[in-house]
């Protein structure tokens, strides 16, 4: 059998302490070899993102001190939209014994059935699901109970809810507040160098 890999998706925009978290929780309970950080190119579903490059850039930051995370490109390089079945199935061809684990809060998995081809997604993958935003642990699984219904194979993390979000984020660098306890300092200082959000997006 091959190796357990996780995959954490996104626009990280910016990457923050509750997506390194989110991983860790995910690696410990579920005895992942590794997990994939893997920054969104162009998404079909976000407008107003911070060009790729700072984004990764500021992925590859965070997660430099953790040799279990890997910084995946296969989103960010790819032209034009990127779709998650379609990033799975190219994974799946290019190591096609490893097993993979998608890590998302429960606000994705409430949104995935809005996601293109999710049946194809609920063949690749494991999903991994965290508490998030507003839902209750019985809504979440009532939700995965709809989509176990549909293919899906859901695992549940035993994990804390994290109140932090980019979008937060972002607003607090706007009105000139310290983000230190939210984001990991090597990102705070790429933020001040570079001076991103600083104006509204």
């Amino acid at each position: 059998m091959g190796n357990r890999v996780g995959i954490m998706g996104g626009t990280f925009n910016p990457i923050h302490y509750g997506h390194l978290r989110l991983a860790l929780t995910a690696q410990e309970q579920i005895l992942l070899d590794k997990v994939l950080f893997m920054p969104s190119g162009t998404s079909y579903m976000k407008s107003n993102v911070l060009e790729t490059q700072k984004r990764v850039d500021m992925v590859a930051l965070a997660i430099e001190e953790y040799p279990q995370f890997e910084l995946s490109l296969i989103e960010a390089q790819k032209a034009g939209n990127t779709y998650t079945f379609e990033t799975l199935q190219d994974l799946k061809k290019s190591d096609p014994d490893t097993q993979y684990f998608f890590i998302i809060g429960a606000d994705s998995l409430f949104q995935l059935e809005q996601w293109r081809c999710p049946e194809l997604i609920f063949e690749l993958t494991t999903l991994v699901c965290a508490v998030r935003d507003d839902y209750t642990i019985d809504s979440i699984r009532q939700k995965g109970d709809v989509l176990s219904k549909l293919g899906a194979d859901i695992v549940y993390l035993n994990s804390p809810k994290w109140d932090i979000s980019s979008t937060e984020i972002r607003a607090r660098v706007r009105q000139g507040m310290p983000i230190h306890d939210w984001v990991p300092p090597k990102v705070v200082y790429y933020i001040e160098q570079e001076h991103l959000y600083y104006e509204e997006d």
